[in-house]
């Protein structure tokens, strides 16, 4: 997706539970980053299960994007997203400042477990905090990635020109396999935690000189690449950059790698009941050989420093100002409706993603009296390098359903009615788009291949129905998993909400953002309208005892002819069952057969050496039996 505004609000971001392993960042922290790890060796060997959906094979060609992937400002062109697949280091952000290790070895195999990871990035603490947060902010090179995409080239070229040093540095950054993130901020609710991993928190503090500076989370970040971002509380969740991949993808990241803690967390609890540690198998293939057994040096943390010219010192100060002012004028609000969830809708033979869809159309028409324009994107990796096509909830039936509701003397079974036409119109959309059947993206792709050979458009792309049409003021997306507490986006229209949904057995969650909107107001409404809805279906228990014949029996218990949830099928795709611990290639998997078949977005980082990137920096010394390389 493109927005017309910087990437600190357009980034999607996914948030998963405490797995209750610790409270502890740090070793929060080291266990979501070795589960990383192993799912980021595990992908480089081909072990990990294909995705499928209803038995069908999904394209998994998004997961070349996904490590060792950095989307890169160009000045004169459009952005590249350049990928390292030889990409063996993670990079880790705190207290504004960049530190990197070596996380597996040249072959792909993991060079460090958790523990050692703990000590990587406790010694990573103990420097970062050496620092104070009033000069480290006016450091904060990450905030340069919140500028407009030509404002961040010219910075980034000024970095890059001024010394060598720079440059490489930069490289190490932009070939890391992701950036581990941590933030040194506790959030107070579930408002403030949504926000902080969309674009981080606002703090902004003055010195004895009365000079502010930006002591929030906003800063620590860099919005180019895959973050996993953990908070002083253990709290976690990711923010990845949407131009290769998509939310679909992230969440088979989210979801390995937050099941493989569970599994670790059960495998602790249980340790002295089961003396047979394959009683809980690790979701997660990956073979893990310890360099701080074998050398040490190869895993020593190094502190990655940049000489920056006092123009680019200027230009993060602006860059924080701007993405400031952004962030004030932000609001995001997370609704955590109770009353019922996707159980009953089914029950009642509803789609529950058309229901979801159909209840923040009505709930936008219950405040603002118009219909406008909403957008649900549909998952379409059933086609080789597929990714989505457009669902318009707008429709005429959504539209008459909206009306009908609001009709004071429609009485319930025609509202109910009006819903149920609404809700079968959505997902024979659905269907259409996710067969490859849907317009928008053809016509997007037609008007873009003219632009590009400066071939004349016809008028219907200026006209006002396509410009409205493509002023999505509900921009949606369903992205539901129980890994997932929260999932959302900021809205892509100035005037327009960002809401992510997540559709569970009992319950309904939306993260709704907006700027300059009565967020709050809008969740209230939606809360309202939902409780109203829920009053037009038949509740679970009211089944009865009859004498009828079985065969009556038997046509009750019909399977109902609905459609669930396929928006961007965030959730509803599932790892296709294998007795074997690495599935058979397909022609799809075999490198040769893929050769210069890769999506053409993506370019070849050149890659740098792990011996290279170690001689790199400053060494943060984990332990007295970690030595320098350069030392030993």
């Amino acid at each position: 997706l493109s927005f017309s505004f910087s990437l600190c609000t357009s980034n999607p971001f996914q948030d998963g539970p405490d797995t209750k392993t610790s409270k502890s960042q740090e070793r929060r922290a080291a266990s979501l980053c070795f589960s990383a790890v192993k799912f980021a060796s595990s992908l480089n060997s081909e072990a990990i299960v294909p995705d499928s959906f209803r038995g069908r094979p999904l394209c998994m060609d998004q997961f070349r994007a996904l490590f060792g992937a950095c989307r890169l400002p160009e000045s004169t062109n459009k952005d590249t997203v350049a990928v390292n697949p030889d990409s063996t280091h993670v990079v880790v952000l705190e207290n504004n400042q960049m530190y990197c290790f070596q996380a597996l070895w040249p072959d792909g195999t993991v060079a460090v477990n958790e523990d050692d990871i703990l000590e990587i990035l406790l010694a990573i603490k103990a420097d970062a905090s050496k620092v104070k947060p009033e000069v480290s902010s006016r450091n904060a090179l990450g905030v340069l990635t919140t500028l407009s995409r030509q404002e961040w080239a010219n910075a980034r070229q000024d970095i890059v020109s001024s010394s060598d040093h720079n440059k490489t540095a930069l490289e190490i950054v932009d070939g890391a396999l992701f950036i581990l993130v941590i933030d040194d901020v506790i959030p107070k609710d579930i408002h403030e935690a949504a926000a902080n991993m969309l674009h981080g928190t606002y703090d902004l503090r003055s010195q004895d000189n009365l000079i502010d500076y930006q002591a929030g989370s906003c800063c620590n970040r860099w919005y180019d690449k895959l973050q996993v971002i953990v908070c002083q509380n253990g709290q976690a969740g990711i923010n990845f950059e949407h131009s290769a991949i998509d939310g679909h993808t992230a969440l088979r990241f989210v979801s390995d790698i937050f099941a493989d803690n569970v599994v670790t967390f059960a495998k602790s609890i249980t340790r002295t009941i089961y003396s047979d540690r394959s009683f809980f198998p690790s979701l997660i293939q990956a073979e893990v050989r310890r360099a701080s057994v074998e050398n040490p040096a190869f895993v020593t943390p190094k502190k990655l420093n940049f000489d920056l010219p006092q123009s680019v010192l200027n230009k993060i100060y602006y860059a924080e100002t701007a993405l400031s002012d952004q962030i004030v004028a932000s609001d995001t609000y997370v609704l955590e409706f109770t009353g019922f969830g996707k159980t009953l809708i089914v029950h009642n033979k509803m789609s529950p993603d058309s229901f979801v869809q159909l209840s923040m159309q009505l709930a936008h028409y219950r405040l603002y009296g118009k219909i406008v324009s909403q957008y649900e994107p549909v998952l379409t990796k059933g086609f080789y390098h597929g990714r989505t096509e457009a669902m318009r909830t707008a429709t005429e039936k959504a539209a008459r359903f909206c009306e009908v509701y609001l009709d004071p003397n429609a009485a319930n079974a025609e509202k109910l009615a009006a819903l149920r036409v609404a809700t079968q119109h959505h997902s024979a959309g659905i269907k259409l788009a996710a067969s490859g059947k849907g317009i928008e993206r053809h016509l997007f792709a037609l008007m873009k291949i003219a632009e590009k050979n400066g071939i004349p458009t016809p008028d219907f792309f200026s006209s006002t129905p396509y410009k409205k049409l493509n002023h999505t003021v509900l921009s949606t997306s369903n992205c539901g998993n129980p890994s997932l507490r929260l999932f959302g986006f900021g809205p892509v229209v100035q005037d327009g909400f960002g809401i992510g949904y997540i559709i569970k057995d009992n319950g309904l969650q939306y993260s709704i953002s907006s700027k300059h909107r009565q967020t709050e107001r809008f969740a209230h409404t939606l809360k309202q309208t939902l409780i109203d809805m829920g009053k037009l279906l038949q509740p679970r228990n009211s089944v009865t005892v009859t004498s009828g014949p079985v065969a009556n029996a038997r046509t009750l218990s019909k399977k109902a002819e609905y459609l669930e949830a396929w928006g961007d099928t965030f959730g509803e795709a599932t790892a296709a069952v294998t007795t074997s611990k690495k599935p058979p290639k397909s022609p799809l998997q075999n490198p040769q057969l893929l050769k210069g078949r890769s999506s053409r977005i993506l370019v070849r980082q050149p890659s740098m050496k792990s011996s290279q990137i170690r001689k790199f920096g400053q060494s943060i010394a984990p332990c007295n039996s970690w030595v320098d390389e350069d030392k030993s």
